[in-house]
């Protein structure tokens, strides 16, 4: 594979991200380490049928760049985005040592244009920073950027992670439930939806057993 050409674009424009927030997540990525470590969410790997070379695709707070990059070796053209630049740089540099292209943006998704239909796959892996309202943006806005047929790829924490207390928000209202997802993706031909609890191991970060829900959706 081609060693990664990544081009990190800053957007213009108010920022909603303060620069405390910023700063506070700058700093927990600025280590050596990968805070969640570098291998693909382990909900994602189990999706690997889905993704095919070629397909057009956008990690959601991508971060470190674990998942994109994952997405990158299976052949798709990838866009990661995250609002810390420090994180990005580690995602250039993981894509680098995996020999794979990667396109990065810093971006305040508060404020992002997402553009038009565009992308074959969204991987919303575990950003739960969101509140309901903001939240419910995000998700149209999801699926609008999706083309027909295009698949969303979601992980988050359910309510009960507030009693296992090893990853996530610690505002309930930040979290996800069957209801929820079935209301926010009735629009789209939901695949999978999966409820449970699991060990899981991805970095310092997300350790221990878990509250877990899944969700595979297509775009009408």
């Amino acid at each position: 594979m081609t060693i990664a050409v990544i081009v990190t674009r800053y957007l213009t424009g108010r920022a909603t991200v303060t620069d405390d927030q910023r700063a506070f997540w700058n700093n927990r990525f600025s280590g050596d380490d990968y805070l969640f470590g570098t291998a693909p969410n382990a909900f994602l790997a189990t999706q690997r049928e889905r993704l095919k070379p070629g397909m057009r695709a956008l990690a959601i707070a991508d971060g470190e760049g674990r998942n994109g990059v994952f997405m990158a070796q299976q052949g798709l053209d990838v866009l990661s985005i995250d609002f810390s630049p420090v994180a990005l740089a580690k995602a250039q540099k993981l894509a680098t040592a995996a020999g794979v292209t990667l396109k990065t943006e810093c971006v305040d998704l508060a404020q992002w244009d997402w553009g038009e239909p565009r992308f074959d796959v969204v991987a919303a892996i575990f950003f739960q920073f969101a509140d309901p309202a903001w939240r419910s943006r995000i998700f149209a806005s999801i699926k609008h950027v999706l083309v027909p047929g295009g698949l969303l790829l979601l992980e988050g924490y359910r309510p009960k992670q507030l009693e296992y207390g090893t990853g996530g928000p610690s505002q309930v209202e930040n979290l996800y439930t069957r209801e929820l997802l079935e209301r926010e993706f009735a629009d789209m031909e939901i695949l999978h939806l999966a409820e449970y609890d699991a060990e899981v191991n991805e970095g310092s970060r997300h350790q221990g057993m878990s509250a877990l829900i899944d969700l595979v959706a297509r775009k009408r």
